[in-house]
């Protein structure tokens, strides 16, 4: 059982690491183009839990996607591993899962902790106001464990928007000169370091 704690002052600081966008693709049935995980709620929003992993191999190093707005080609940032929880699935689950699918790397769920932050976002993304819930956990694997891009298990929108993944030490990922989501993500992870301490941190509600 975890414990939790507030971080200060983290409503203002914390943005979504959802990757934000204004492309529109067709709609379909749901109305919108970013699947059935994303609900439209009573405020008008899409909405959906989300489950993200801090994936740290054995250098400290954070494996991150690089994506961009197909909207705005000539931008593009860099954000965790993770995506949204399906029907019937808890937290840990999808995290599992979203990691296999965007990475390849199969995770042991006893392995996977957390979660270590809390967040909600609201954001525009293909064309749509959204809302998204995030449990950020913390996992280690050796560097080895990524063997490179496999497209096979992503999703349409992945395809669209994700450019590349690539382990970041904190201290070049200091030194980036795009966008990294969640924002202070070196502070983050270094707070993690050597191993997380057990405290959820709860980053509040942030408009992006």
């Amino acid at each position: 059982m975890t414990q939790e704690h507030e971080v200060p002052g983290a409503v203002d600081d914390v943005v979504a690491s959802a990757a934000p966008g204004t492309s529109a693709p067709g709609d379909g049935e749901l109305g919108h183009a970013l699947g059935p995980d994303w609900v439209r709620g009573d405020d008008g929003l899409l909405f959906r839990r989300a489950a993200r992993v801090i994936l740290l191999d054995e250098r400290d190093r954070v494996l991150l996607i690089r994506g961009h707005d197909v909207d705005q080609p000539a931008r593009s940032w860099w954000f965790t591993i993770g995506g949204g929880i399906d029907a019937g699935e808890d937290a840990l689950a999808a995290a599992v899962r979203e990691v296999h699918e965007e990475t390849g790397i199969v995770l042991d769920p006893a392995a996977v902790h957390g979660p270590a932050f809390t967040r909600s976002a609201i954001f525009d993304f293909y064309a749509q106001h959204c809302r998204q819930d995030e449990e950020i956990f913390v996992a280690r694997v050796a560097a080895s464990a990524f063997a490179g891009i496999d497209r096979a298990r992503w999703t349409a929108v992945e395809h669209d928007v994700i450019d590349e993944l690539r382990w970041w030490s904190l201290d070049d990922l200091a030194r980036v000169e795009i966008e990294v989501f969640p924002e202070r993500l070196v502070e983050l992870v270094a707070g993690l370091l050597p191993e997380w301490d057990g405290v959820t941190r709860h980053l509040g509600l942030t408009h992006e």
